[in-house]
């Protein structure tokens, strides 16, 4: 792996410098998503599935990324989709319609929260199996994004790391609680109708590259979202 521009030249990064190059700032919330797109924009390969795009470059730095966050925030769907499981961060579910997936549903007490609507259908359901202390609602009809930000950080969370789905992005932008954003972009072609690492009603954000990783054809970035 080697740096190609945001930073000293280096050929041969290792796993202490990438967590130098990717370390956050500290103070204050840090909301952080973390995306992988083949080079024609599809977020998933034919299963429908991220995992099946990833490159080990990109575990790399994904692995990093977990190992600096004290928070990980993930759409329920995508939880699903993707089959997580527990990890050694707290796991913070967002879903309207408060739905835990099955994997996550005998999680040790505490590692597994729910943000999620005054409104939703399956509040209760979702109540009795993380129990309400682990169930943050933040809106009626629909989940509150900054206040979610807000509330983690409130909770010593400020180093927060979001890994999707495309709809929680696009609404993460458009409520405008996203600090960077940080993509892979993997030398692959998949062509048919998968979907973006944005999905949803159309937004225009600009971004600033601060940093850009190469390794065996696969490039890493860090971009820092435009504000106002």
């Amino acid at each position: 792996m080697r740096v190609l521009t945001g930073a000293e030249p280096n050929e041969n990064v290792t796993d202490e410098d990438l967590r130098d190059l990717y370390a956050v700032p500290t103070g204050s919330p840090y909301l952080r998503v973390n995306m992988v797109s083949t080079v024609d924009g599809s977020a998933t390969g034919d299963d429908a599935l991220s995992g099946s795009i990833n490159t080990a470059p990109d575990q790399r730095v994904f692995s990093t990324l977990r190992s600096l966050a004290d928070v990980i925030v993930v759409g329920a769907g995508t939880a699903k989709a993707e089959g997580y499981g527990p990890a050694d961060k707290p796991i913070v579910l967002v879903s309207r319609k408060a739905q835990v997936p099955e994997k996550l549903r005998d999680a040790p007490k505490g590692s597994v929260y729910l943000a999620t609507c005054s409104r939703s259908d399956g509040l209760a359901e979702a109540t009795e199996i993380l129990g309400e202390e682990h169930i943050i609602i933040l809106g009626s009809h629909r989940v509150d994004l900054p206040r979610l930000k807000s509330e983690l950080a409130g909770r010593g969370w400020l180093s927060q790391l979001c890994e999707g789905g495309p709809h929680l992005l696009r609404d993460m932008i458009f409520q405008g609680c996203v600090d960077e954003l940080t993509m892979t972009t993997v030398p692959r072609l998949v062509a048919g109708a998968y979907p973006r690492i944005t999905e949803g009603a159309p937004i225009d954000m600009a971004l600033d590259l601060n940093l850009l990783l190469e390794d065996s054809g696969t490039l890493l970035g860090r971009w820092t979202l435009q504000q106002g």
